[in-house]
């Protein structure tokens, strides 16, 4: 949240290991969103009605400047779940350090209808027309996925709405639901209780069965309670994602000091087995901040890291007019490639070389193709694109890269990041996919935009301007430090032209 020029980080977190366990509030307060002042925990085990864990939940400020947070209070060792609220011990501290927790919790028990052990994360409050402020939390019937809705007048006593917000079949349980409108005029971010004109709004769920983000785009029918996909808003697995890759239990906010909505995601471990993450010491990190709005079609979301990250960049170097044709690459050299801010544009005179989408993809997902058709198998129109955290011969790297199909009547963009080359002395078992999404983009300009932001052991990406957004984890083991290296590569027959490549080395930030 943001409160009184304050950013508020609240994060879950083990202080007694790297696995997940012994879960709390930790807390860190920035002015910029880039530097960071690490606080004692803001919310942990102490009561009844947290004995077994303080998990996910919201900030909302009400009326009169003054800050609450929901959260999911986990109240026996079966799990069962209620939700709770602390407030700030003193308004006047601008770190708001201390939290209390007041006697009359915890404000939601799940009724018999719900299940008790999958009802968690309570969103951002808002306030309708009619005076009554409401929430979504997430949960699960069988396998429907569930956005249970409550309402309430003074944000102490709260009902249960007879229907919820919205739910969907087979979609597993929803956890840490986010709901907010976007504006159809300009990028500018809204309140959660905004109430004008030319708005959609956005429902985006975790879902805990997959470990990705989904979300769709809606009409809220405030007279019902009711949030109503648009049709050509996919509802299920095959949905849009906020990314594809690395990063889940997302978190948004809107900024009234620049009038943006944020979006902060959880960039989760590519190791799985609890003996790597004990061994490192630690697990977890947040990706970049993003600032969010609706892209001009009305059908997706575009995200953008914060303006506030250009201030870390240092060392510039730039590439013109360079063309690449099949089997070529360039060294981007003058930077520091192990933790750096590219962005290129790449072009091609003609389409006609696109090579033709195979139908029976139809049915796969991205990451599937992505896997059939990786940045080594030569194409018409790519695969091209930027091979990062790569070493000197390319024994290890992560490369982040397009590929243009020709599908009927129209084009298909695939962008993939994948880390299956990104590390070479690895345990098996860790989890290394060919991360893919498709890329809606209009292909009459021949042009295709790729920023990615690089920083050791993570590459987040956003092609065509933030249409798709892909973060990697990885664990180079020869391309670290100084013997990191970067790439612009071209592995189709189809010459591609580097319009423009910008990279900076990046500067470190104070942190924790």
């Amino acid at each position: 949240m943001y409160y009184n020029g304050v950013y508020h980080l609240f994060y879950q977190y083990n202080p007694k290991g790297s696995v997940w366990a012994n879960i709390i509030w930790a807390h860190s307060v920035s002015k910029d969103l880039i530097n960071w002042i690490h606080l004692e925990p803001a919310i942990y085990p102490s009561k009844n009605f947290d004995k077994y864990g303080t998990w996910s939940g919201s900030a909302t400020i009400l009326p009169g400047n003054k800050p609450i947070i929901l959260y999911t209070g986990v109240v026996d060792v079966n799990m069962a779940q209620v939700q709770n609220y602390v407030v700030p011990a003193n308004l006047s501290d601008p770190y708001l350090r201390k939290w209390i927790k007041p006697n009359n919790n915890p404000l939601i028990v799940p009724d018999n209808s719900i299940n008790k052990t999958q009802f968690r994360d309570p969103t951002t409050a808002w306030m309708g027309q009619d005076g009554l402020w409401r929430i979504v939390i997430g949960s699960l019937r069988k396998h429907r996925g569930l956005a249970i809705l409550y309402k309430s007048r003074d944000f102490m006593r709260w009902v249960k709405a007879q229907h919820p917000l919205h739910s969907s079949a087979n979609t597993g349980n929803w956890e840490c639901p986010d709901f907010f409108p976007v504006s159809l005029k300009n990028t500018k971010g809204l309140d959660a209780s905004y109430r004008g004109k030319n708005v959609k709004y956005i429902l985006k769920n975790s879902l805990d069965v997959t470990r990705f983000e989904y979300y769709t785009i809606g009409m809220y029918d405030t007279k019902r309670d009711r949030y109503i996909p648009d049709n050509n808003s996919i509802d299920s697995w095959k949905g849009l994602r906020l990314d594809y890759g690395n990063f889940y239990a997302s978190k948004s906010f809107y900024d009234p000091s620049k009038n943006r909505r944020i979006v902060w995601g959880w960039t989760n471990e590519s190791d799985v087995l609890p003996d790597d993450e004990i061994r490192k010491g630690w697990a977890g990190i947040q990706a970049i901040p993003r600032i969010v709005w609706l892209d001009r079609s009305g059908k997706q979301l575009v995200q953008w890291p914060i303006e506030e990250l250009e201030t870390l960049r240092k060392q510039k170097v730039q590439l013109n007019n360079k063309k690449l044709h099949k089997g070529e690459k360039v060294e981007v050299k003058g930077i520091t490639p192990a933790q750096a801010d590219v962005e290129v544009i790449f072009s091609f005179s003609s389409l006609d070389k696109a090579e033709q989408f195979d139908p029976k993809w139809a049915d796969l997902y991205a990451q599937d193709v992505c896997a059939i058709k990786g940045s080594t198998v030569q194409g018409g129109i790519g695969p091209f694109g930027l091979a990062t955290l790569a070493s000197k011969n390319l024994k290890e790297y992560t490369p982040v890269f397009f590929r243009v199909f020709k599908a009927q009547k129209d084009y298909k963009v695939l962008m993939c990041s994948d880390a299956k080359r990104s590390t070479i002395r690895h345990n098996e078992a860790m989890y290394k996919p060919s991360f893919a999404g498709y890329v809606e983009v209009n292909l009459v300009d021949k042009k295709l935009s790729l920023r990615s932001l690089i920083d050791n052991s993570v590459v987040e990406s956003f092609g065509a301007g933030g249409k798709t957004c892909i973060t990697s984890r990885v664990y180079p083991t020869l391309a670290i430090r100084q013997n990191a290296h970067l790439f612009a590569f071209n592995n189709g027959t189809e010459t591609i032209k580097i319009e423009i490549l910008n990279a900076w080395s990046m500067g470190s930030v104070k942190m924790n």
